[in-house]
């Protein structure tokens, strides 16, 4: 028969790792709020347009094909990445959403189908703008963050 000893201790070690845990419960990432343009419009709505599209542009689905290209990883990552903050939630959820943040603008960077219009192109090109098709200014691609919330997700 086994002998279980220290349980003052593991208890005491429990609650240290429970408290932990609770500090901080969600993570958002991507466009977030106070993401805006110059002129005053919502980063988040731009990108939204061009994730799906609209009747005059067709849908570059690189949020949703990010998402569906890494959303299986995340778990387990989480779990790894837990364990190495020593169960701090606060410090897991951030690192989580500076990798996460990091694929969404890989995701920008590289999509490139369909690809930008002719004119969109040859009026880039005048500018000197980047010819990547999400990016013309390089601002959406800046405003992709996160943030750690207490606040259960939504």
């Amino acid at each position: 028969m086994a002998t279980i000893r220290g349980g003052k201790r593991m208890d005491a070690a429990l609650r240290q790792i429970a408290d932990r845990l609770n500090k901080a419960k969600s993570v958002r990432i991507g466009f977030l709020e106070d993401a805006t343009y110059p002129d005053g419009q919502q980063v988040a709505e731009v990108a939204a347009y061009l994730n799906y599209g609209t009747s005059k542009m067709p849908p570059r689905p690189f949020f949703s094909q990010m998402v569906e290209a890494n959303k299986d990883g995340w778990g387990a990552k989480l779990a790894r990445v837990l364990k190495a903050a020593d169960y701090d939630t606060e410090l897991a959820l951030g690192r989580m959403g500076e990798g996460i943040k990091g694929q969404l603008q890989d995701a920008i960077v590289a999509f490139n189908d369909p690809p930008d219009s002719k004119a969109t192109m040859a009026r880039k090109k005048a500018a000197g703008q980047e010819q990547a098709t999400l990016i013309e200014t390089g601002h959406m691609l800046a405003s992709v963050d996160y943030e750690v919330s207490e606040d259960e997700p939504t």
